[in-house]
């Protein structure tokens, strides 16, 4: 059974599911999606599980903020303001993109409510000067605009183009969580991804069991970028999807189950 609620969390009302019993596994969706993203997860581990998505603060159906710039700070904090409203101590992280860089900033103020952290298609490292600059655009894109042409000039860097030919209909359920996203709260969320620091040296701090994965064709999160996380934190696996962009657990959902299913086996109970 999926319990589908919304809280108040940090002054803004946050919308979540809590599905399943067991170790439990938060789900990070990114930008500008949000938590059904995660519907193949959700109904791959919720027999084993205790599965949580949310929509992250001005995405989804929560609040949007009355902020020009959400944090990854501040998007951590909702994460871990949820664990709190739902009485949970610790918890298994999995991030995709922007979900990935809320779980390394989650990491960094919330270590010791840390059991685990996955990283899919993201990266560490702070905006170059220029990249945090064609953010702040893209965030007045988005304001000015709405969320349809601007996220929709994604779409075709989002996907591989072998994942469109398998499976075409993934074009019109990426697209529809891009158009249906609130543009204030995408800016604000893009304004502060801009903000961000330098996540490396967390990770090399990480003490708890770590999972990265990466599709070969991510524009956006390349492989190398990857294995950077991965000499970074002690102990972690790197897993590579062949022909996945970057939306790889909608793209390789059998294999990114698979993948999470055989790390979840190494978090202590």
């Amino acid at each position: 059974m999926t319990t589908r609620s919304v809280a108040s969390i940090n002054g803004i009302s946050i919308a979540y599911r809590d599905r399943g019993t067991g170790t439990v596994v938060v789900f990070i969706h990114g930008h500008p999606f949000d938590q059904s993203m995660w519907d193949p997860q959700v109904e791959a581990l919720s027999w084993k599980y205790r599965v949580i998505t949310l929509d992250l603060r001005g995405y989804g159906a929560s609040e949007v903020p009355n902020s020009d710039v959400s944090t990854l700070d501040t998007m951590a904090a909702d994460v871990k303001g949820l664990l709190d409203h739902l009485g949970i101590k610790k918890a298994v992280l999995v991030g995709l993109s922007m979900g990935g860089q809320v779980a390394m900033a989650f990491s960094d103020l919330f270590p010791e409510r840390l059991a685990g952290l996955v990283l899919a298609g993201t990266f560490a490292e702070a905006d170059t000067t220029e990249a945090a600059a064609a953010r702040r655009a893209m965030a007045d894109r988005f304001v000015n605009e709405g969320s349809v042409l601007p996220g929709g000039e994604m779409l075709p860097r989002l996907l591989a183009q072998a994942s469109l030919k398998r499976h075409p209909e993934l074009a019109v359920t990426v697209y529809t969580m891009i158009a249906s996203a609130s543009p204030e709260g995408a800016a604000a969320a893009l304004r502060g991804r801009a903000l961000r620091k330098d996540y490396l040296p967390t990770l090399r701090r990480l003490t708890v069991p770590a999972l990265i994965m990466v599709g070969t064709q991510d524009q956006f999160s390349p492989l190398e970028r990857a294995q950077q996380m991965h000499n970074a934190i002690p102990s972690a696996r790197l897993v590579v999807f062949d022909e996945v962009g970057h939306m790889s657990n909608l793209e390789a959902p059998d294999q990114f189950n698979a993948s999470l299913h055989e790390y979840l086996e190494t978090i202590p109970q």
